[in-house]
């Protein structure tokens, strides 16, 4: 059976893949569902304390820091909640309100993304040449990529 092959047919698929990579890349070094209440909040302090490190935040920089900040907090509570209640009812949940819940959870961690935009858009505008290099790496590769891809070029260099 040959399937439809209509480009706009799979275009809600492809951008809540899209949605979960890129929510990935900048809240998490990788995705889960914990079980542990909090689980993204203690994550995303952790990576907020990373970021801050890596891009080297001055002192003139943390009044926008504190904002980039504040909103990864506010989407890890808001994943947090919304990730405990899917928890909570797995078990008697029905199939059509698990996809509504994985709905609610997506749409979640877009609008989580929307509120970061233009905070980090007026952090970055304050950053110096070389912490936006850095910035673009660490969003455009993932750490996991800019920490290998570091690694092969000190290893090519000796």
């Amino acid at each position: 059976m040959k399937l439809p092959s209509h480009p706009f047919l799979y275009a809600g698929t492809r951008l809540i893949t899209s949605t979960v990579f890129v929510a990935t890349l900048i809240f998490a070094p990788g995705i889960s569902f914990a079980v542990d209440k909090d689980a993204n909040e203690d994550r995303t302090e952790l990576r907020i304390k990373e970021l801050h490190a890596k891009l080297k935040i001055t002192s003139e920089q943390e009044e926008q820091w504190s904002k980039v900040a504040l909103a990864m907090l506010n989407d890890a509570k808001t994943m947090d909640a919304l990730t405990q209640a899917r928890v909570d009812h797995a078990k008697d949940i029905s199939a059509i309100d698990d996809i509504k819940s994985y709905g609610e959870l997506i749409e979640a961690h877009a609008n989580g993304i929307n509120n970061l935009i233009p905070v980090f858009s007026d952090l970055y505008i304050h950053m110096s040449d070389t912490q936006k290099k850095e910035a673009d790496s660490l969003f455009r590769e993932g750490d996991i990529k800019a920490k290998h891809k570091h690694a092969h070029k000190k290893s090519t260099s000796n």
